[in-house]
């Protein structure tokens, strides 16, 4: 009987919510006994995955020039060719036009999925326009996480070979390590993120809203979770705001969720995200969110007033009374907390991967 052979694709297994997704799926199709391969391009892992790996960032020098990036081209071709995979999907976030447009054309010769992590798709499709629409015209086919984003890649780019799939969640694993002790003793929310200088996430402006609101007279802690070279600036920022000693800085943590589940409620001020971990995680350890109804993701995980609170768009003072109100209002913050874990059921790993099994027609 033939054994599916799956080759999983992405920028490392690392810090990000794409590395993530990347590495609970490897988990979840090596389980149902299909043969897991993973290819990083950088080489960084912290998450735990399963299958064989092969890490092209070991055969990066540090000059990353020309020849180095097409001996790494030919190596990957040369593997994929090798291994004759049934599928291959792609998480990676893309950045060189030409590149991604050889790999597409003359490295992927068997059915591949490109999965879109962001509402920011400029990360994914090359600026050229007439590049961007025809350079997975070939794919098997394009995987969303959100239905924003489906939307938004239809309209600006004509694909029509589109599927939203959601983000899986390992409720069960989430749940055991939340119940891991912390050293904390104090009343925190928390916010979690890499901290760097495109300013997604938006830390330094979540920081003066914190400090413009009722939690640090009440001694309600922000506790932030990330790492990146925009650290500084904040811990500068939280000293200008004096806040430095209610901002706490605890740096990229492999096991989130304890800190999670202590937390009072979470925060998203992200500009755009995709289908955001941090919320869907948080809902997971049983910790309502406040957010903003960013494109995208956001306002297909929060029922407002049910399981958090959803403020508009970008409006930093709005966004100041709903962390006020979710702090002050204790029906509120009760009810949020009874339906948070409820709310993600639908996003198990079981019932988001027997998704993936049935989009790529394999029946285990």
């Amino acid at each position: 009987m033939h054994q599916t052979k799956i080759c999983l694709i992405g920028n490392n297994l690392s810090n990000g919510g794409a590395d993530k997704i990347h590495a609970i799926l490897s988990n979840f199709f090596f389980s149902k006994t299909i043969d897991v391969h993973n290819v990083i391009i950088t080489d960084e892992i912290t998450y735990d995955f399963s299958g064989k790996l092969l890490n092209l960032g070991k055969l990066k020098d540090n000059g990353n020039g020309l020849l180095n990036n097409l001996k790494r081209f030919l190596v990957l071709k040369k593997y994929i060719k090798q291994h004759n995979f049934d599928y291959i999907i792609d998480v990676r976030a893309r950045n060189n036009q030409l590149k991604e447009f050889l790999i597409a054309k003359m490295i992927y010769k068997v059915p591949y999925v490109v999965m879109i992590h962001s509402y920011n798709t400029d990360w994914y499709f090359p600026k050229n326009d007439f590049i961007a629409k025809t350079i997975f015209s070939n794919a098997y086919g394009i995987v969303c996480v959100s239905k924003e984003i489906e939307a938004k890649v239809k309209e600006k780019y004509g694909y029509k070979n589109l599927k939203t799939i959601y983000n899986p969640l390992e409720i069960d694993k989430i749940t055991v390590l939340s119940k891991e002790n912390i050293d904390l003793d104090f009343e925190y929310v928390l916010a979690a993120g890499r901290m760097v200088f495109d300013n997604n996430k938006q830390f330094d402006k979540m920081i003066k809203a914190y400090a413009a609101s009722r939690l640090p007279m009440k001694n309600i802690r922000l506790v932030l979770l990330g790492n990146g070279p925009q650290k500084k600036y904040l811990q500068e920022l939280a000293k200008s705001e004096e806040v430095e000693d209610k901002v706490v800085f605890l740096d990229f943590q492999k096991n989130p969720f304890k800190f999670i589940k202590r937390a009072k409620f979470t925060l998203l001020t992200s500009k755009h995200e995709g289908l955001p971990n941090i919320i869907t995680e948080s809902l997971a350890c049983g910790v309502p969110v406040v957010s903003f109804d960013c494109k995208s993701g956001p306002n297909e995980l929060i029922e407002n007033g049910k399981n958090g609170l959803l403020v508009k768009d970008q409006d930093f003072e709005e966004f100041v009374h709903a962390m006020d109100e979710m702090d002050q209002n204790e029906t509120l913050l009760a009810t949020c907390k009874e339906n948070a874990l409820e709310s993600i059921q639908r996003f198990s790993v079981e019932k988001i991967g027997a998704e993936w099994l049935e989009y790529l027609k394999i029946n285990k």
